[in-house]
């Protein structure tokens, strides 16, 4: 303790005007919460579910670059399953709520590689269902409208003939009457 009950920490960080070491102190505090560093931390050291994801990071980079070389379609077959574990895990991790900084930004750069880099894609299995249902949805008018006109009595149509013109000739008479 120091002069006046204050602590040796008190008494460095408030020793100036500024509180130069104060306000470092704080602003590094800041971002180390704003960075969610203790997500990916146990006790001062990387937690199991950190250090398995940089695993299977790792493992997907080295798949691109081994195949980055040639056709990039190769590349999209090849590496498809470690870039989806790796997608997979982060997808669960983001659930638990267990991301830091740097686990977003690995797999942000990965997944910027994977599509746009190297054009590729993952076919999502919900989408099957949605083109599905939205086809059917699409048809359903058409598929309407045909059956009503199939199952439904198609009435003759008559003409109706205007009874003060008979015809023609008899036109060709009124006209010279008044002619």
């Amino acid at each position: 303790m120091g002069s006046g009950n204050k602590s040796c920490e008190e008494l460095l960080l408030h020793a100036d005007r500024l509180m130069l070491l104060y306000n470092l102190y704080k602003g590094l505090n800041d971002i180390w919460e704003s960075a969610e560093c203790t997500s990916c931390l146990t006790n001062k050291s990387m937690s199991n579910t950190t250090l398995y994801f940089i695993d299977r990071h790792n493992q997907s980079l080295t798949c691109f670059e081994k195949y980055s070389q040639g056709n990039y379609s190769e590349l999209c077959v090849e590496c498809k399953t470690s870039y989806k574990v790796l997608n997979d895990l982060y997808s669960n991790m983001s659930k638990n709520k267990s991301l830091c900084i740097d686990v977003e930004d690995a797999m942000n750069s990965t997944r910027y590689s994977w599509s746009k880099v190297y054009n590729c894609s993952l076919t999502r299995e919900e989408n099957v269902p949605v083109i599905a249902v939205s086809s059917f949805m699409l048809f359903l008018p058409l598929i309407f409208y045909l059956s009503n006109y199939l199952h439904s009595e198609q009435k003759k149509r008559k003409l109706m003939h205007p009874k003060r013109a008979k015809s023609s000739h008899s036109l060709m008479n009124i006209q010279d009457k008044y002619s």
